[in-house]
């Protein structure tokens, strides 16, 4: 068991936010600040032992603490030079998990699909489990992975690391195999192009055994490059039993697949736990309403998006919206309105930007019907009333929660 500490946390987003909960759910004092002085962090389950401080970083508070968590957003800035000793970042002061061999996920889309598929593997193999990670994903984040790798033995650690992090989760993990599912159009802002992005995948798993995906281009032209640890292992369609629906999900299982194989697990073992294993909660599924077919989920990015529709001909696609600041999110409007669905439904997913989906539609000839729903109620009564009058209905985009909300009203009523 680790000792209580003083903690500080520099910058307070996502994962930020999720580490200063992480930290106070494992009874560590702590002092956490962002120069943004209009965040809301929510605090409500929470009556001591921290102090939140924004507008400003008090060094000489930070430098005082026991450990220090930096946000990834920061990890390349110059805050880093100002903690007065490197060995008080909080991965070198609690480094259990560095201890245990770890497997690391990234890419663009598939990642937790993929993790889970893998944890599974592993723990039906017989193997105690540690799954975890990128906070944007759906998991603790990182600080709260660090901390659960403290509190027991584990055989196997799986992150997933989301593709802003990479450099962060390189210093902060010690990864013995990477999967990289796919390379595709998003975060376009921190890469600002798919060659920088490209460069840092690369950065990223040289020197490491790697699997990789033999579909993507950009992933498949690694075979001969002498940075990696040994060849790569490239993983196709998974051909087995399988619940989920999509050639997408096939390759995410055979990514799965492959990286079990390298870990020496029984070809029999992997595909019963792949045959056995459920659509993870918001990800991609498919239901059965009436005589309409509903395919709903998480497609937050362009190539999402395309993976879905090249598999299906929509007749409705109900569609949450992004951030106004996420201006290559909203290149989804444009790949759905070159599908040409008879109907699409928007509605706030993360931002009210219902006007500028519209708007985009409209610019790129759209021809098919537009309306705006502003909540999952309407957006209920809206599928339950047209039942049968759209065969193949299409519900994703952004606001993963809202979505969430509406597939677990929608799976109530079938």
């Amino acid at each position: 068991m680790v000792s209580k500490m003083k903690v500080a946390v520099v910058g307070l987003g996502i994962e930020g936010t999720h580490a200063l909960h992480s930290l106070l759910d494992f009874g560590h004092q702590v002092y956490a600040s962002d120069l943004n002085e209009d965040l809301n962090i929510p605090m409500d389950n929470y009556d001591d032992g921290f102090e939140i401080e924004l507008g400003r970083h008090n060094w000489d508070k930070i430098n005082s603490a026991d450990a220090v968590v930096v946000s990834p957003s920061l990890w390349k800035r110059d805050v880093l030079k100002k903690i007065t000793s490197p060995n008080k970042i909080f991965s070198r002061v609690l480094g259990n998990h560095r201890d245990i061999f770890t497997i690391g996920v990234t890419g663009t889309n598939g990642k937790t699909t993929t993790a889970l598929m893998i944890k599974d593997i592993l723990t039906n193999s017989g193997f105690k489990v540690l799954v975890g990670g990128n906070a944007g994903g759906g998991f603790d984040g990182y600080t709260r992975l660090m901390l659960e790798a403290s509190q027991d033995e584990y055989d196997y650690l799986i992150v997933e690391i989301c593709d802003m992090t990479l450099d962060f989760s390189r210093h902060n993990f010690d990864f013995d195999l990477v999967v990289v599912t796919n390379l595709g159009w998003d975060h376009i802002n921190v890469h600002h192009s798919m060659e920088q992005y490209q460069d840092r995948i690369y950065d990223f798993i040289k020197d490491k055994t790697v699997v990789l995906n033999k579909n993507d281009d950009l992933l498949s032209s690694l075979e001969n490059k002498s940075f990696l640890k040994g060849k790569p292992n490239f993983f196709d369609t998974y051909n087995g039993k399988l619940n989920l629906i999509g050639k997408y999900n096939r390759m995410n299982a055979g990514a799965a697949f492959t990286a079990s194989k390298i870990l020496n697990i029984p070809e029999d073992k992997i595909c019963e736990s792949l045959s056995l294993f459920k659509p993870v909660d918001g990800r991609i599924t498919e239901l059965k309403l009436g005589d309409s077919q509903i395919i709903i989920g998480k497609t937050d990015n362009v190539s999402a998006v395309t993976a879905v529709f090249q598999e299906t001909k929509f007749d409705l696609a109900i569609l949450g919206t992004p951030r106004r600041e996420e201006y290559w999110r909203f290149d989804i409007f444009i790949e759905v309105a070159n599908f040409s669905p008879s109907y699409i439904v928007l509605f706030p997913g993360l931002d009210d930007t219902t006007s500028q989906a519209k708007e985009i539609l409209e610019k790129n000839s759209y021809k098919g019907k537009i309306r705006v729903l502003e909540d999952i109620f309407e957006i209920v009564d809206f599928i339950s009333t047209n039942l049968g009058k759209y065969r193949t209905i299409f519900i994703g985009g952004n606001g993963q929660d809202k979505i969430i909300q509406i597939k677990r009203i929608l799976k109530g009523i079938s």
